[in-house]
């Protein structure tokens, strides 16, 4: 009767249920898949845009640095831009601290009183 006991737990386990090869990848694969596409392409495609921007920036753009400083450029060299933060006062920071361009949208409407 022993015997049998053990000739059915060994049956068992040698059944293999263990997959083996490439099908045991599948699931990594699966899983750096959806990283590539919700993680690290978008992130590159983020990279080029702002490389695209620091490189396309001239002088009078409306920028605002990565401390959030709001200015507008009055002098671009290769790795260096001069942003205007308030009347005559200037500061010098390396193109790549420009986090965005600052574009107004159109002008304000004008308001007008009206008395009723």
């Amino acid at each position: 009767m022993i015997n049998i006991a053990y000739a059915m737990g060994q049956g068992g386990a040698a059944g293999g249920g263990q997959p083996g090869g490439f099908t045991a990848f599948i699931p990594l694969i699966i899983m750096f898949a959806i990283f590539y596409f919700l993680l690290i392409r978008p992130q590159q495609k983020k990279s080029k845009q702002h490389r695209e921007m620091i490189s396309t920036l001239k002088k009078g753009d409306r920028v605002v640095t990565s401390g959030g400083i709001h200015g507008r450029i009055t002098n671009a060299d290769d790795t260096t831009v001069t942003v205007e933060i308030a009347d005559k006062v200037r500061i010098k920071i390396n193109r790549g601290n420009i986090a965005a361009l600052n574009q107004p949208s159109s002008p304000p409407p004008s308001v007008e009183n009206k008395a009723d």
